[in-house]
């Protein structure tokens, strides 16, 4: 007999890139499903994950960070993020602790009001600034939520909640406070289910994450991973995957491999350590690296690395 008590939901994260969404969710969930680096824009798709407990289950959707987009990849990242407010039951905002609130953070409200639906705010890196100074940020993001240019409507935030996703600090509350919004409802995956990416995009992913981290500043965030085979082997004991890195200009090709092959053997040591972590066995990865030219310009290209449209 279904659980009469069973609260079920989705819930989406939003903020400006870098914020820190994607390593709160992993935090959420227990378990590591999104790439985090320190670069904007590092997630690309809406991921979405699992967290079941037995007060419910909530289905959570990790989206790329809203912000100018300068080409078609940015483009498409904020739509997908912007279409997911009106699909969840409890939106998620994110924001740093500063006392200026520019006019990311500001479309970004305005976006929310128009949501409709109970909007937590989270304050995150608390680590980084003295803690008396706090309060006085969060009543920033409070007056700003609450103006409204229409005298007949009034806003609020459902609950704002101070964290440290890096540490873990506040990740309960966060729950807490998402189960007291969340409605009735029926579960959505079995209790062992945290994520619906399947695994071959998760490795490319992991992949890309490395390089972002190994190339620091070097490079910009033209590069996209394309994974050409995944295949486990007969007996069992070993993954076999073959992997493309792909890059859009000569030069970063050069970069990328490093001097004798040095850097991208760093960044395949790197992935393939996570990647065995999330598969629990062996992995042989092999790395190539390719320039396609403009690629986060391209439509076809787009749709070829994951990125696709019609999902608009």
């Amino acid at each position: 007999m279904e659980n009469a008590k069973f609260k079920s939901g989705f819930v989406t994260l939003i903020g400006r890139p870098n914020v820190g969404k994607s390593t709160l969710m992993n935090h959420l969930i227990g378990q590591k499903i999104a790439i985090t680096s320190n670069k904007p824009q590092t997630t690309r798709n809406r991921i979405q994950t699992v967290y079941t407990s037995k007060e419910g289950q909530i289905v959570f959707l990790d989206t790329p960070g809203i912000h100018k987009a300068k080409n078609k990849l940015g483009e498409y990242m904020v739509n997908v993020a912007e279409r997911t407010l009106k699909e969840v039951d409890v939106v998620l905002w994110l924001v740093e602790p500063t006392d200026f609130i520019g006019k990311g953070e500001q479309h970004i409200a305005q976006q929310l009001k128009k949501a409709n639906v109970p909007v937590i705010l989270i304050m995150n890196k608390i680590d980084t600034v003295d803690k008396s100074r706090i309060e006085g940020f969060l009543d920033g993001y409070r007056k700003l939520f609450e103006q409204s240019e229409d005298s007949r409507r009034s806003y609020g935030f459902a609950d704002m909640i101070p964290v440290c996703a890096l540490r873990g600090v506040g990740v309960e509350r966060v729950l807490a406070s998402i189960f007291r919004y969340l409605p009735y409802g029926p579960k959505y995956y079995d209790d062992d289910t945290v994520t619906d990416q399947p695994q071959r995009q998760i490795a490319a992913e992991l992949i890309r994450e490395k390089a972002l981290r190994c190339l620091e500043e070097e490079i910009p965030h033209g590069i996209a991973v394309s994974i050409e085979r995944m295949q486990e082997r007969l007996d069992g004991s070993i993954m076999d995957i073959e992997a493309t890195i792909i890059c859009e200009r000569e030069s970063h090709k050069g970069i990328v491999i490093g001097k004798g092959g040095a850097m991208l053997r760093r960044i395949g040591s790197q992935a393939r350590h996570e990647i065995e972590k999330m598969l629990e066995m062996q992995v042989n990865l092999q790395l190539w690296v390719k320039v396609k030219k403009d690629w986060r310009d391209s439509d076809y290209m787009i749709k070829n690395f994951g990125y696709d449209k019609k999902e608009l």
